[in-house]
């Protein structure tokens, strides 16, 4: 089972992308985490990588696609993996598809977690003055202002995502303002189905 998790950020895919590894035993693959992994390791594809961010420049799509790719061939994602927070636009979704293609592999669905943004914000701005309160430091990714620029970065560069997977029939959109509890429901009911029919291949 190979699945993608879209929806901008404080939706909540990291949870549910969580739960889903728990059930199912694949990894959730972030391309972080992955970059990381490769440079640590000095794979050649790490190298490359190591060598761009060295030199101050961002990674090419080219390279996190390489990354993606050799990731997938180990043990752990034969049966299938979790894509949380790629592809980021349009060029890495069509280049994803293309490596894919390339080992005859598909995927099988495209949650995109649906939120309304203004309550994502006022929702973070009460999680920031919360730890405040507390005499706690608020957490980078809490800081309203950095939080806004993000959410204008994915609206920017990864909101055409969406259209792309669902022109091929792979997206399917989940409340993701319901209580978690509800969402992983929601989730569970269309990847339940999905597994049964990847068994029955």
């Amino acid at each position: 089972m190979r699945l993608i998790f879209l929806g901008p950020p404080g939706a909540g895919k990291g949870t549910q992308a969580t739960r889903l590894v728990e059930k199912y035993g694949i990894p959730q693959l972030s391309t972080g985490d992955m970059l990381r992994a490769a440079v640590a390791a000095g794979t050649p594809i790490g190298q490359k990588a190591k060598a761009v961010m060295d030199s101050g420049n961002l990674v090419s799509d080219e390279i996190v696609v390489g990354i993606v790719a050799d990731r997938i061939e180990e043990a752990d994602a034969r049966r299938g993996f979790i894509l949380d927070g790629f592809p980021r636009t349009l060029a890495q979704a069509e280049a994803l598809d293309r490596m894919l293609l390339d080992k005859n592999l598909a995927l099988d669905v495209v949650l995109e977690l649906k939120v309304d943004q203004t309550r994502l914000v006022d929702r973070i701005m009460k999680r920031a003055e919360e730890a405040k309160a507390r005499g706690e430091a608020v957490r980078k990714d809490d800081d309203p202002e950095v939080f806004k620029q993000r959410l204008a970065a994915y609206n920017r560069d990864t909101a055409a995502v969406a259209p792309y997977y669902e022109a091929r029939g792979l997206l399917v959109p989940i409340d993701g303002m319901q209580p978690i509890d509800a969402v992983t429901a929601a989730i569970e009911n269309v990847v339940s189905r999905l597994d049964e029919e990847v068994e029955n291949r």
